[in-house]
């Protein structure tokens, strides 16, 4: 009998894993894909809001103020990537500058420091390459960057040395309460627990509605992003206009890699696995970031995505234990500003479960975890001295990113380890530069063959059936 089953490895579900690792418990983690990072987290809009855009008193504008908070000492113990850059809600000429003071307001009701109105002199000082038509702005300080990546790939690792087991290819299928515990049937057999999490992402409604009475239903909202390349970024703040009904809009930011992120669209679809981008989302996301910054390089777009935002039809988070059902706690609606609350919500639902289960404190737990080495980031003398170590960080396998072979092998024996080109790729980003892994998938593919070690045939991008090689066709 497992303490804790969390279903979904997203940046929540492994936020309450992290957490929840702080007590001593038997905990597991259950995943449809074959990695953690596979839904809705891997594309977003990778920003830490301050906390202005909620409704004051709603669960988002609790959680949002508190995991921004958290963020920068989480990222010092993870050892990840972050930014606090600022951000700016603009308006252009013709619109209703009442909308900034709204926001102003409502910002701080929610607690949201250092928030303030700045007129056109000020914010074209700022950002030099905003259009002309921009008059004045809502200015956040606390507003920054992240890599959602490596946030929720290293929840997850320092959850899994602190004890957490992670089952991926273990998609859920069924919810039973017997009375006094959960038997959770999946792909892999059935698991049995005293309390679960349901971190599903666009999934939560379809858990939830497996065992409680009280059902809701989460509609995917689809956003579609252009990616610049790196080093193209006119501007060093998060660019927002005004928000509308459908979301916070259009948005031009710097991302803490040194590329350009713009979108995303907001489109309400039925398909929880449709991430296909359109070229009319695609132009429309142009003439709308171009209104707001000029001179913006998008010949030196490298790709475009999509993801799903989980939007419960009440718009705000879903919280805590069902109603009638002890210790079936959800996670549930968790879209923007879902990356920058994961740490709160994990830390809050992990406090309520060791509550109600009288759990201990691990004392073997360590909050802290060490990111891949990158080179780029040492002294000549140190990147040397490592080469010297293992030569293998001497052979660059990614031309555009610069990711060697080192880097690459360290990914794939790490805890929760690589094993597909996808998981190398979210975690060195060898793959994301400009070729888009045009030149490197072959060099990779045989890094993971010799160090998982797998058969060549079962490479595959992203898990499942997306497998590369099928078969030879010489033989010598």
């Amino acid at each position: 009998m497992t303490d804790v089953i969390i279903i979904g490895a997203g940046v929540t579900g492994a936020a309450v894993a992290r957490y929840l690792s702080r007590y001593k418990a038997d905990i597991c983690v259950l995943e449809r894909e074959s990695d953690v990072c596979a839904g809705t987290t891997k594309a977003n809009s990778a920003i830490v809001h301050a906390g202005h855009d909620a409704k004051p008193g709603t669960l988002k504008a609790r959680f949002n103020i508190e995991g921004s908070e958290m963020m920068e000492d989480l990222s010092r113990e993870l050892d990840i990537p972050y930014k606090r850059n600022g951000s700016l809600v603009v308006c252009h000429k013709g619109q209703d500058a009442s909308g900034l003071n709204k926001l102003l307001e409502k910002g701080k009701a929610n607690g949201v420091k250092d928030l303030r109105i700045i007129e056109k002199e000020e914010l074209h000082r700022l950002e030099p390459s905003l259009s002309d038509d921009c008059e004045s702005a809502l200015f956040a300080p606390t507003g920054a960057i992240i890599c959602p990546f490596t946030l929720n790939i290293a929840l997850a690792e320092n959850a899994c040395t602190n004890g957490v087991r992670f089952y991926f290819n273990c998609e859920v299928t069924d919810v039973i309460f017997t009375g006094d515990h959960y038997k959770v049937t999946t792909g892999r057999g059935v698991f049995e627990a005293k309390a679960v999490v349901n971190a599903a992402g666009v999934y939560a409604d379809v858990i939830n509605n497996m065992v409680s009475e009280k059902k809701y239903h989460i509609t995917p909202r689809k956003g579609q992003y252009l990616l610049l390349d790196r080093n193209t970024s006119p501007v060093s703040h998060t660019i927002f206009s005004l928000p509308t009904k459908m979301g916070k809009g259009v948005l031009v930011t710097p991302t803490v890699h040194g590329n350009t992120l713009i979108g995303p669209t907001a489109e309400d679809i039925p398909d929880k696995e449709d991430t296909s981008t359109t070229s009319n989302s695609l132009d429309y996301i142009r003439k709308s970031a171009a209104a707001a910054v000029d001179g913006i390089p998008f010949n030196e777009v490298i790709t475009s995505f999509a993801g799903l935002r989980a939007h419960e039809d009440g718009g705000d988070f879903i919280i805590g234990e069902a109603a009638d059902k002890p210790l079936f706690l959800n996670a549930l609606g968790i879209e923007s500003p879902g990356l920058t609350s994961a740490p709160a919500i994990g830390k809050y639902l992990s406090d309520l479960i060791s509550e109600r289960l009288g759990l201990p404190e691990n004392p073997e737990y360590d909050p802290d975890r060490e990111g891949i080495v990158d080179p780029s980031s040492l002294s000549v003398e140190e990147r040397n001295e490592l080469i010297k170590r293992d030569p293998s960080y001497g052979q660059i396998i990614c031309r555009c990113e610069m990711i060697s072979e080192g880097e690459i092998k360290s990914t794939i024996n790490r805890p929760l380890g690589a094993r597909t080109l996808d998981g190398i790729k979210i975690r060195t980003r060898a793959g994301m530069g400009r070729c888009q892994a045009g030149f490197c998938t072959p060099k990779v593919m045989e890094i993971l063959e010799k160090e998982a070690p797998m058969s060549i045939f079962d490479v595959t991008k992203s898990g499942g059936e997306s497998h590369i090689v099928s078969g030879y066709n010489k033989r010598v």
